[in-house]
């Protein structure tokens, strides 16, 4: 070999050592990809014979070849992929807090309320009418006249700046028309009382004694529907304290999470109470006379699961609105027919609360945390016995 060949050997050399590596590394690779793809296959057998309900939900589509050239330019461009990914989550995202929100005003609005029926801070005040004496309304509570729904309105209602109804939900024929009596000839529990706030207590209530708070008063109307023969059961969970603070922004989903057992248990059930106490003002006393005696007022409170700025709450959905507009009005007539001034407008809210319960369901807003103890209990007297006309004779 002549020594001007030794270079070009050289470099055949290295060339053919060089595609014999290129040759190694692209088959190391190939035989590395079978291997995870025979073990793929293995697996997807495997849990296709033994676990086809596993298999099922990890099965998903084919990706068509337009799919699979998408997959690959990500796998190059990865920050699009992030991006596309990203819009739909923060739509999600946007979603939650709208729902959150909805729900932190559900909780806390239904406080501080002044004795007109208008949230404490509202600018368009509501004219209430004076108090009367006992058994001398100056409200013409005539068919006739209920059937005009601006009357209706401005006489029974304070509507949240919230929220709206119109004439058709607020259809008297209709809504005195449903039957709000409870089925006497079964045995069982009839009424439930419960307490989505249990912490709201009064002027003169005993710090950490439940019996002065509107758990007390709870349990005395529970005695006295008792007493009257309507079987009534009282709820004194508290849905209000997280770790030993105040915190109502859940009280009302922890309330239901508990009184749905009970109504499950208690299938004779009908009528759902959720008694709470106003608040207002700390000028504001809301107070009449009843039988000679210093008496808190009370106001029953709907909820329309709708907002002016929502529309209807699809996730606050109560197919009982109807119902419970009906058994308000029934109540809120027969307050007003026998103790005139004791009940103040119905207030109408944006919300659900817990009114999805059952068809006779109510809120009521008793009293507020400038009255006394002992003028809550006079109340309540005067409640079981609008509670009993209503669903009893």
């Amino acid at each position: 070999m002549k020594q001007s060949d030794f270079p070009r050997m050289a470099v055949s050399v290295l060339g053919i050592l060089a595609c014999i590596g290129v040759i190694y590394i692209i088959g190391k690779s190939m035989v590395g990809e079978w291997k995870y793809e025979s073990r793929e296959t293995l697996q997807k057998y495997t849990e296709e014979m033994y676990m086809p309900g596993l298999a099922y939900m990890k099965e998903g589509p084919k990706p068509t070849a337009a799919e699979w050239i998408k997959e690959r330019a990500y796998s190059w461009l990865p920050l699009v992929k992030y991006v596309e990914q990203k819009e739909p989550y923060e739509s999600v995202m946007e979603d939650e807090e709208t729902i959150a929100k909805i729900l932190a005003a559900q909780a806390n609005d239904e406080n501080m309320v002044d004795e007109n029926g208008n949230l404490v801070g509202e600018s368009t005040p509501v004219q209430e009418e004076p108090v009367i004496p006992q058994g001398q309304s100056s409200i013409d509570m005539s068919i006739e006249k209920l059937r005009d729904f601006n009357y209706l309105l401005t006489n029974f209602y304070t509507v949240d700046s919230t929220t709206m109804i119109g004439p058709e939900q607020l259809n008297v024929d209709d809504l005195l028309g449903r039957n709000m009596k409870i089925d006497k000839s079964t045995k069982g529990a009839k009424v439930l009382i419960f307490h989505s706030h249990s912490q709201e207590t009064f002027v003169d209530s005993v710090p950490g004694d439940a019996s002065t708070s509107i758990v007390g008063v709870g349990e005395y109307l529970t005695q006295l529907l008792n007493q009257k023969g309507i079987e009534t059961i009282h709820d004194t969970g508290v849905y209000d304290i997280i770790n030993g603070q105040l915190d109502r922004s859940n009280a009302y989903e922890n309330a239901e999470a508990s009184v749905r057992p009970m109504l499950d248990a208690n299938p004779t059930i009908e009528v759902a109470i959720d008694l709470h106490r106003d608040g207002v003002n700390q000028d504001t006393h809301l107070v009449t006379e009843v039988n000679g005696k210093p008496t808190a007022r009370i106001m029953y409170f709907n909820g329309l699961s709708r907002t002016r700025m929502n529309g209807d709450i699809a996730y606050l959905n109560n197919p009982y609105i109807q119902d419970n507009l009906a058994f308000s009005l029934q109540m809120e007539l027969a307050s007003e027919n026998k103790y005139p001034g004791f009940a103040r407008r119905i207030y109408l809210a944006g919300y659900r609360y817990n009114l999805h319960l059952l068809p006779k369901s109510l809120l009521i807003e008793a009293g507020a945390q400038t009255n006394t103890v002992g003028e809550m209990m006079n109340a309540m007297e005067v409640l079981a016995d609008v509670l009993s006309n209503v669903v009893t004779e």
